[in-house]
């Protein structure tokens, strides 16, 4: 991450999540962005599935697990309302196009954790979890994040709040753990 910092700044000065931060992103590229992480997360929880049998231990099971229902039971269920603000219901959402990107993503996440042992997934998984929570962390801290006006408020409170964060920081400290039994100096 720390590696990443030019790269990790851009990301943060990037249009889109400015928009998101002070509201002024137009609805019509919320709207696709949205239906487009639906679908991402759908194949994200097939991601974190493959991680519960990449997973040599219990414990990495559990975690794996306990990621799979957030995903499933709580973070698609921000989509789904967001979405029936605007009259979207949860099939429509799973009928939408794939776009080229959540294509090539979804499928290096998979291709990743397919081809490599637990941490490599994770590793490829991490961009997003602990990503997302940082963003939001520093969406919420802008004057205009909580404002009446932001449309995108409920975005924002959601991963900036303390059960996405939650997540994240579990995320962050398997994915330690994960890094100090399997990183050799060869790795």
């Amino acid at each position: 991450r720390e590696a990443a910092g030019p790269v990790w700044s851009a990301i943060h000065a990037h249009p889109f999540v400015r928009g998101i931060g002070d509201g002024s992103l137009p609805e019509a590229k919320f709207r696709h962005y949205v239906r487009q992480d639906y679908l991402f997360l759908i194949e994200f929880a097939r991601a974190y599935a493959l991680a519960v049998y990449k997973s040599p231990q219990l414990a990495d099971m559990r975690e794996a697990a306990s990621g799979l229902s957030a995903i499933l039971d709580v973070e698609m269920n921000l989509h789904v309302k967001l979405c029936a603000n605007w009259g979207l219901a949860p099939g429509d959402l799973e009928q939408a196009p794939p776009a080229p990107e959540t294509l090539a993503y979804t499928r290096y996440v998979l291709d990743a954790g397919m081809r490599g042992d637990l941490l490599a997934l994770k590793v490829a998984l991490a961009p997003c979890v602990i990503g997302y929570a940082e963003i939001a962390t520093r969406l919420a801290a802008r004057p205009q994040a909580d404002a009446a006006t932001n449309a995108y408020r409920v975005w924002i409170a959601e991963y900036a709040g303390a059960p996405y964060q939650e997540v994240a920081a579990k995320a962050r400290a398997h994915l330690d753990h994960l890094a100090d039994r399997y990183v050799t100096p060869a790795r």
